[in-house]
This record gives C-alpha cells, sequence and structure tokens, in this order.
C-alpha cells in the first residue's frame, strides 16, 4: 500500500532543563524517528533560549569558540564561565550566556537570596568580550538567572561607580540599592561606545510594581515575603536613578521606561541596567532566530519541511508566552507547515498551545516516575517516544491511503473526514 509519508522533518526544540542540552534532544528525536521511517531526511537546529547552553550552541552553529574566563559568581566567589566568539558569517559576535556567570544554578541552595547575588560577573564577561578589537557586537542572552540587582553589578564591572550620598561605593547586591545616590558613569569602559549591545530576553519581564521581577521571581530565587517588598522598593528607587543618569547623559528627557518597559526586568533587572548603556532589549527570538546575530535560519529550513518537530522541558499554559515550541510553531504555522512538539511533561491549560499553531503535541513520559529517574533517563525517554509518535503518524498515513483506495474503488461506505 502506497502512503503519503513525511520526506524531510525539521528538528528544531530547545534543551531539558537538568537532563539534555538542545543539541542532544534533537538527536534522540531524530533517532526515534528513523527507527520507524529508516530513510527520512532530519535536519536538526537546536533553538537557544537565551539562557544556560546558549553560548556553546551558538559557537558549534557558526564555527566559533568558547572563551574560557574566571569572573565573580552571584555570590561573589570566582566561578569558571565563558563566553562565544562566532564564526564564519557571524564573525565579530560575541555571545555572552548571562546564566554562565549570574545563572541560579550557581548559587548554592543555602545562599539562595536575590537580594544579595551579583551579576558582576556578566559585566565581567562583556568587558573580556570587548577587549577583543574585533567584536562589534555583543548579543547577551537573558534566561535562568539567580540575580536581582537591576544590573548593578554588571555596570559596577564595566566601570560605573555606584555611590551613596557620602560618595562612597555601595555593597553589591539589589537589596543595597536603596543607597544609591548617583551613578558615576565617567569610567565606562570606552569600547561602550563603539560596540553594539543587544540583550536577548523575555519582553513580557518587567523591572517594578505588581509584575516586577521582585515579586514574580524573588520567591523563585529563595526570597521571603519581606524580602521581596524590600527588593521592590529598592528596585524602584534603583529605576529612578537610572532614568535620571541617562537623561543626564543624554541631555534630555529619557525614552526609556526603566520602571515597566518591555524587557527591563529581565535576568532580575540586568534589562534596566543594560539599557542606560543605550542596550537593544530584544524579544529574545527575534535576536536569536529573526535578527540574523546568531546564525540560525530557521525559515528557509520549515518553508522545505514536510513536518516541524519541537521539543521542551514542559508545555502548559505559559508556552505560547514566548517559549521555544510556540516561537517555532508560529513560523511554521505562517509557512503552512504541521507541527508535532514532545514534552517532558503536560502541564495545566496545555491546550492553549494548539492556538498558537502546534497541532499536536506528547509527553515522552510513559508511565509514572520520579523527576529524578526522568531526567537521568531524558535520552532514552525521548527517543523512544519520537517512535511512538511516529508511528501513530504512519497509522494516520495508512488510514488515509486506505479510505483513498476504498473510495476509488466505489465503496459507498467510506465517507472524507
Amino acid at each position: 500500500m502506497n502512503m503519503i509519508v513525511p520526506q524531510r522533518i525539521l528538528i528544531a526544540p530547545s534543551g531539558f532543563k537538568g537532563s539534555l542540552e538542545a543539541d542532544a534532544v534533537a538527536d534522540a528525536i531524530a533517532a526515534g524517528i528513523r527507527r520507524v521511517i529508516p530513510g527520512v531526511s532530519t535536519v536538526t537546529i537546536p533553538i537557544p533560549d537565551g539562557g544556560e547552553g546558549t553560548a556553546k550552541l551558538l559557537a558549534q552553529a557558526t564555527d566559533g569558540s568558547l572563551v574560557k574566563a574566571k569572573v565573580k559568581g552571584p555570590v561573589g566567589k570566582k566561578v569558571r564561565s565563558h563566553y562565544a566568539l562566532l564564526g564564519g558569517k557571524q564573525k565579530g559576535v560575541a555571545v555572552v550566556e548571562m546564566a554562565a556567570a549570574a545563572g541560579l544554578s550557581l548559587v548554592p541552595s543555602d545562599l539562595r537570596n536575590p537580594g544579595q547575588t551579583t551579576t558582576y560577573g556578566v559585566g565581567e564577561l562583556i568587558k573580556h568580550a570587548l577587549d577583543n578589537e574585533d567584536v562589534h557586537t555583543i548579543l547577551i542572552g537573558c534566561g535562568d538567572s539567580g540575580t536581582s540587582d537591576g544590573g548593578a553589578g554588571a555596570l559596577s564591572a564595566l566601570g560605573a561607580k555606584i555611590l551613596d550620598a557620602s560618595g562612597k561605593e555601595i555593597k553589591l547586591g539589589g537589596e543595597n540599592l536603596t543607597q544609591a545616590a548617583k551613578i558615576d558613569t565617567d569610567g565606562l569602559h570606552p569600547r561602550l561606545a563603539q560596540v553594539r549591545l543587544v540583550l536577548a530576553l523575555n519582553q513580557h519581564n518587567v523591572l517594578t510594581g505588581k509584575r516586577g521581577v521582585a515579586r514574580v521571581f524573588g520567591p523563585q530565587k529563595g526570597a521571603t515575603e519581606e524580602q521581596v517588598e524590600h527588593l521592590d522598593a529598592a528596585l524602584t528607587h534603583w529605576a529612578d536613578l537610572l532614568e535620571e543618569t541617562h537623561n543626564k547623559i543624554h541631555g534630555g528627557q529619557s525614552t526609556v521606561d526603566f520602571h515597566t518597559g518591555n524587557g527591563t526586568g529581565a535576568s532580575g533587572g540586568l534589562g534596566a541596567g543594560m539599557a542606560l548603556l543605550d542596550a537593544e532589549l530584544t524579544p529574545r527570538f527575534e535576536a536569536l532566530i529573526d535578527s540574523g546575530l546568531a546564525g540560525i535560519n530557521i525559515e528557509d529550513e520549515v518553508i522545505h519541511s514536510d513536518l516541524v518537530v519541537t521539543a521542551e522541558g514542559a508545555i502548559d499554559f505559559q508556552t505560547p508566552r514566548g517559549k521555544v515550541p510556540a516561537e517555532i510553531a508560529a513560523r511554521a504555522q505562517n509557512a503552512g507547515v504541521p507541527v508535532l512538539c514532545l514534552a517532558g511533561s503536560i502541564g495545566r491549560k496545555a491546550y492553549r498551545v494548539h492556538d498558537a499553531g502546534i497541532d499536536a503535541f506528547a509527553s515522552i513520559i510513559p508511565l509514572p516516575m520520579d523527576l529524578e529517574e526522568a531526567l537521568e533517563n531524558g535520552e532514552e525517554l525521548l527517543t523512544d517516544s519520537a517512535e511512538r509518535a511516529f508511528r501513530m503518524i504512519l497509522l494516520g498515513a495508512a488510514m488515509s491511503s486506505s479510505m483513498a483506495k476504498r473510495r476509488s474503488a466505489g465503496r459507498s461506505d467510506v465517507t472524507a473526514a
């Protein structure tokens, strides 16, 4: 029986946090598909989200390199970190992954207090990249942060001095921003005026207020209710000071809303701090996929594919708000290409992803198991789930072929769907 089956499949997943990086996810899915359709053409494009693994993924995608560096970590101790220098047509672009210097995974569980952690190491990575004369653009991936200092630490590492009313530099950490009276920008790195800064971020994150980083993400990073209120007050004061300083630098009214502007709350307010330097606060997939900066060309691959498979650790009502599967689906939907999504877990109101262009989704978990077991066996679970999903796809193709054959033979009991 002749069946119409996918001949070319694009696999464009994100990583599964704590289990597999995006490239390993893509390879596992491809292996499962080939169990069912051995000769199928698969194209794998692992998709970075700005968080952990972004620099490494983009270095690999462009034949670039990782530059290792030791920087001050989020709790003040030195950590081994890195950034990427992209290759090929993207030569001259550096990728700083803030999670590599100030990520939540670098904060020991007993030291999780977002009022005290710092982005100083992020600024050190940016400075390291600025010292490379060939770099014309620095792409900063925002995600998986363990900080809420409004980017003050990063600014300090880049040469700014954050002073109290007596002219002394304040201590690092968001909770100390209430003491900030002046931002002295005279000592900023001179190359900042020559290099383009682009932040890849979630535009829904704002710095202050009910949807601000202190209230939304503070508890996730270890803050108590009392600390959340103190931190929001500190960041509100900091936003006022950033606006005042920006006005002085530019000699007029700032066009940046440092309090609730899109992306100002990214990575604990790193977006707001970098906005003082006129960094571009860009929706992360616009920066990572659509801008051409990162060397990922998803649209051409989508157009030439029969099916797109994407994946992420969890699918729920938040997925349509800028998560990898929804972003990939939007691009596939524009091209009229169907989308399948595999997920580690399926959460509340996951059905909403259908409106985002995801035609079908499935969990990779075939039976109840604890989280540790699932994370440990992620590769096997993904491969097996891809196989199951594609056996269902072939079943559908076989049914369609059978029904078409029976209709052509004049069977009156066969109706079209």
